[in-house]
């Protein structure tokens, strides 16, 4: 068990192991009256985590005090079964970046309309950067 599922399984209530390397819990992010959340560790060390109520696993590791982040490994606690030879991302830095790129379109969308009712000047202008910072990653990658 890695210290990130160790981590997050400590900040969770009713927690019980369901299978070898499976548990179920009640998800923090709702009322749960009866554990409805589902955490497992891959063989490389990501926790991932499903509440079949629907909530997000952002919801959910905020609702516990931690960010989406805390449920990969960093790179030095991956387990390389090869050394030497490069780690196997699933998916490619572009694919990534475009995947946040769309996210973010999403969020200024939002905000633009939301900026007619009521977003600050200071909120526009750090929303407009932020946006400004990752089309200018992007530039390379893409």
């Amino acid at each position: 068990m890695s210290s990130s599922l160790e981590n997050l399984l400590a900040r969770l209530d009713s927690v019980r192991e369901t299978n070898r390397g499976a548990y179920q819990a009640r998800c923090p992010a709702h009322d749960d009256k009866s554990p409805s959340l589902a955490i497992k560790e891959t063989g490389d060390g990501v926790v991932l985590l499903r509440c079949f109520a629907g909530c997000s696993a952002h919801e959910i590791t905020s609702a516990v005090g931690l960010e989406l982040s805390d449920l990969f490994p960093t790179q030095e606690n991956f387990n390389h079964s090869q050394p030497g030879k490069p780690l196997k991302k699933p998916f490619s830095a572009a694919d990534v970046l475009r995947a946040v790129i769309h996210e973010v379109t999403i969020i200024a969308v939002v905000a633009g309309k939301l900026r007619n009712e009521g977003l600050t000047p200071e909120d526009s202008a750090r929303l407009t950067l932020a946006l400004q910072r990752v089309f200018n990653a992007s530039a390379g990658i893409v």
